[in-house]
């Protein structure tokens, strides 16, 4: 099996980010605010390590079309989109939490955490499952502009 570099990279970024903020999260239960908050600023300097390399190859190279079977095709598609709106609303949502710790803005903070977790929890395993879908049981498609690869159009 011959994997591509870039998304398996930008991949393994993401988990660990959600690795990270499972021990954020197991930091804060221990009451262990200073561990929490650098585990949690690691987490989002993952994200966004992933997001960097993500948007570079997205601008320089292009994205790559699902090149599995025709009768999955619709499928594959709205699972993708139904996984970039949550890698959205999460990577909104790990900003405003990143600001809201920082400014000890602890309310919001407190409020809005658990769910963004959530939100990041279930990103990072969609993002795995379309890595799989694209590079591992299905060999990718063509590489082209963003909307031809999400939308086929």
């Amino acid at each position: 099996m011959n994997l591509p570099i870039l998304p398996t990279i930008s991949t393994s970024f993401i988990v660990i980010s959600a690795i990270l903020v499972a021990i954020g999260w197991y930091r804060i239960a221990k009451r262990d605010y200073e561990g929490h908050k650098k585990v949690m600023l690691a987490a989002g300097a993952s994200a966004l390590t992933f997001f960097i390399i993500y948007v570079s190859r997205t601008l320089f190279i292009g994205n790559t079309s699902f090149g599995g079977p025709d009768s999955i095709k619709l499928y594959y598609t709205i699972f993708l989109v139904f996984h970039i709106t949550l890698a959205t609303t999460g990577g909104v949502l790990g900003l405003i939490m990143i600001w809201s710790g920082l400014k000890d803005r602890l309310n919001i903070h407190r409020k809005l955490g658990p769910t963004t977790s959530i939100i990041w929890f279930f990103t990072a395993i969609t993002g795995v499952a379309v890595y799989l879908l694209l590079y591992v049981f299905y060999k990718g498609g063509e590489t082209t502009s963003v909307f031809k690869a999400i939308l086929g159009i």
